[in-house]
C-alpha cells in the first residue's frame, strides 16, 4: 500500500511539473502546423485533438478537454491517438460541454453583430470579463489589471480573465505581453487567451457586411492560425474561443470558425457601450488603451460591488468555467465520449 501511494505521489509530481513545464513553454521553431482532428487518450482522460505542429523535431498536438473546455500542448508520443474528419470529431464527442458550446454558438450566426455565446450561467452572482487587445498606438491600459487584482486579492486569487489578443497587438506590445506574463506567474491573475485574429482590419467607410473578418479578400486561415502560433512562440496557451473583430460577422463566417474547433465569444455587456452587466454577463472593456470610458466604467463598477466583492457576493468567474457550467449535466460528467 505504502509503495503505491509513493508512486501515486510521484505521479502527481510529475504531472504538476509537467503543467508547469507547459505552461511556461515558448515554442519559437514551429513547423508544420495544420488543424487537425480527433482523439488522444491518456488514462483516464480523452482529449480532442484541435492542431499539431513540429517544433526543434518534437511532434506537439493542441488538445482539448471537451468536459472542462481546457487546453494543453502536449507531445503526441504521450497519447493513444486517432485522427478524424471534424465531423466525425464532434460526433465522437457529441455529449460533451465542448460540443455544446459549439452548437448555441452556430445557432447564433445569423447576426451580423455579436454572434457567438454572450453569457455565461454561474452558479453565485458575477461576471466573466473579457479585455480586447487589438492593434494600437497607445500602452496596455494596466489599470484594469491593478485595480481587479487589488480588490479581489483577499477573497479570489488568481482573478480570472480572459484577454482576446490579436498576432499585431502581441508584436508591437512585447513590454506589456511580457508584464501580463508576469502578473500570471506571479500567480496574481489566471489568462484565458482568445484568438481575436492576427490583424484586426477595419474600415472606417466600409459598410459591416464587408468590414472586419468580411473585407473581401481576407484569409481567415492566416487570421485564425497565425494568431496561434504567435501565441504559442510568446508563451501562451491559446484557448477554443474566438471573438470577431468588432463583434461583426456572418453565418458562413461563424461556422468558418466552429469548423477550427473555435467557439464564438460576444457580449452582453459592452460597457463603453452603456450596456449594464447582469449575473452571468460576458462583460466587454478594451484593454489596449483605445477605450478609456469603458476601462473607467469598470474601475467605477468594481468600486460600486466592492462590498459584494469582501462577502464573496460577487465575483470574477473563469470564461471556460461559466460557459462550461451552462451545458454541465450528470450525463455529460458520466460520459467522457462516446464509445
Amino acid at each position: 500500500m505504502k509503495k503505491i501511494l509513493l508512486s501515486l505521489l510521484f505521479l502527481l509530481i510529475i504531472s504538476a511539473i509537467s503543467k508547469m513545464a507547459n505552461a511556461q513553454a515558448n515554442y519559437t521553431k514551429i513547423e508544420n502546423y495544420q488543424v487537425c482532428y480527433g482523439y488522444a487518450r491518456h488514462f483516464p482522460q480523452e482529449w480532442m485533438i484541435l492542431r499539431k505542429f513540429d517544433n526543434y523535431g518534437k511532434h506537439y498536438l493542441l488538445l482539448v478537454n471537451p468536459q472542462t473546455l481546457d487546453t494543453r500542448v502536449d507531445e503526441s508520443n504521450f497519447y493513444q491517438i486517432k485522427e478524424m474528419s471534424i465531423a466525425q470529431a464532434r460526433a465522437f464527442f457529441s455529449t460533451s460541454p465542448y460540443q455544446d458550446a459549439l452548437k448555441k454558438a452556430e445557432k447564433a450566426s445569423v447576426m451580423i453583430q455579436d454572434a457567438g455565446i454572450e453569457s455565461g450561467m454561474p452558479k453565485e452572482t458575477g461576471i466573466s470579463l473579457t479585455a480586447d487587445l487589438c492593434p494600437s498606438h497607445k500602452p496596455l491600459d494596466r489599470r484594469i489589471f491593478t485595480d481587479i487584482i487589488a480588490e479581489f486579492k483577499k477573497v479570489e486569487t488568481p482573478v480570472p480573465v480572459a484577454l482576446s489578443i490579436t498576432g499585431i497587438w502581441m508584436r508591437d506590445h512585447q513590454e506589456d505581453l511580457q508584464w501580463l506574463k508576469q502578473l500570471q506567474a506571479n500567480n496574481e491573475i489566471y489568462v484565458t487567451w482568445i484568438n481575436h485574429s492576427f490583424n484586426h482590419r477595419v474600415s472606417l467607410k466600409a459598410p459591416l457586411k464587408e468590414n472586419f473578418l468580411l473585407e473581401p479578400g481576407t484569409d481567415i486561415n492566416y487570421e485564425v492560425l497565425e494568431t496561434e502560433k504567435a501565441m504559442l512562440k510568446n508563451g501562451l496557451l491559446p484557448s477554443v474561443f474566438f471573438r470577431f473583430p468588432g463583434l461583426v460577422s456572418d453565418q458562413q463566417l461563424v461556422y468558418k470558425i466552429t469548423d477550427f474547433g473555435l467557439i464564438p465569444i460576444g457580449t452582453d455587456a459592452w460597457l463603453a457601450k452603456g450596456q449594464a452587466p447582469q449575473s452571468g454577463s460576458i462583460v466587454l472593456i478594451h484593454g489596449n488603451g483605445n477605450e478609456p470610458v469603458g476601462v473607467n466604467d469598470f474601475i467605477a463598477l468594481l468600486k460600486q460591488k466592492a462590498p459584494e466583492v469582501a462577502k464573496k457576493q460577487w465575483l470574477l468567474y473563469d470564461l471556460r468555467q461559466s460557459v462550461d457550467e451552462e451545458f454541465e449535466t450528470p450525463d455529460t460528467i458520466a460520459k467522457p465520449g462516446k464509445k
